[in-house]
């Protein structure tokens, strides 16, 4: 009896190692605009916290979101707000609407070739162009060559993020270049004379990155900390970590607190994106 008992506690002993090891488990899923961002947070709480595992991956908003939905990640990351379709779905899903977390800024940047003369576009030049409207650099005062748009695939928030605000929800030129990941388009203009793209603040190497103009009669404004925190930059947005409430507790909500430290957000200003100001992380 007494063996068999002390079987029944080192089983249980087991188990409960078991349950705490998979509580300290975090999956991050989603933007693949944060995915770089994601990382390097993982990697530096896991230095200073080694029991606890966290995986990041991409595969755009749109999938984190979805992953999310089905409780197949932890923390979903998105560079857009959850729609009012997804909501209903979690609801639907888990009872209760996700909790959206505010983790970063992000000024969305234009991207052109080194070579081009461009400076600055105004947002409409910027709409006519991903539309197809505009078709010839020399319409916006560049050189007389076939404009060649690249962008992100409807997967991604970036994607649904620039259509909403850039092109007033218009669509996208037939002629675009569909690329998956930020890092994708940007490497394609940085190889082409004519091309241009978009994408996060953080992925501008290879490629320069124009000024914007809210309207002609506005200054051209660069995506800078001030300028975005402030709002003149027209195509400023936040980035989000998206969560289950259920999942809200324990080690998920240390690790979503010290992303919004000084630390965490440290990471933040080294990858290239912009700090949260103080008051929007209490």
């Amino acid at each position: 009896m007494k063996r068999s008992t002390s079987i029944l506690v080192l089983l249980a002993a087991i188990g409960g190692v078991a349950l705490s090891a998979q509580a300290q488990r975090i999956t991050v899923k989603g933007s693949d605009t944060m995915v770089v961002l994601a990382q390097k947070w993982a990697e530096k709480y896991m230095a200073k916290n080694p029991k606890v595992k966290i995986q990041v991956t991409g595969g755009g908003s749109g999938t984190g979101i979805a992953a999310l939905q089905n409780k197949t990640t932890t923390i979903c990351n998105s560079s857009r707000k959850i729609r009012g379709d997804e909501i209903a779905v979690c609801i639907q899903r888990f009872g209760r609407r996700p909790i959206e977390h505010k983790v970063a800024l992000d000024g969305l940047t234009v991207y052109i070739h080194e070579s081009n003369p461009i400076k600055e576009l105004t947002m409409q030049q910027l709409q006519g162009i991903f539309t197809g409207r505009i078709k010839n650099w020399n319409e916006v005062g560049g050189p007389d060559a076939r404009i060649q748009v690249y962008s992100r695939e409807n997967s991604s928030g970036t994607y649904e993020f620039f259509k909403e605000v850039v092109l007033k929800n218009l669509d996208y030129t037939a002629s675009a270049k569909t690329i998956p990941g930020t890092a994708g388009v940007v490497q394609a203009v940085a190889k082409d004379k004519f091309g241009i793209g978009y994408g996060g603040a953080a992925y501008g190497k290879g490629a320069k990155h124009i000024a914007v103009k809210r309207d002609p009669n506005s200054p051209a404004i660069e995506p800078t900390i001030e300028t975005v925190v402030n709002g003149t930059y027209p195509i400023w947005r936040y980035l989000y970590c998206l969560l289950d409430p259920a999942q809200e507790k324990g080690e998920v909500l240390d690790y979503i607190n010290w992303i919004l430290t000084d630390e965490g957000q440290s990471v933040v200003a080294e990858v290239g994106y912009f700090p949260l100001p103080k008051h929007l992380r209490e």
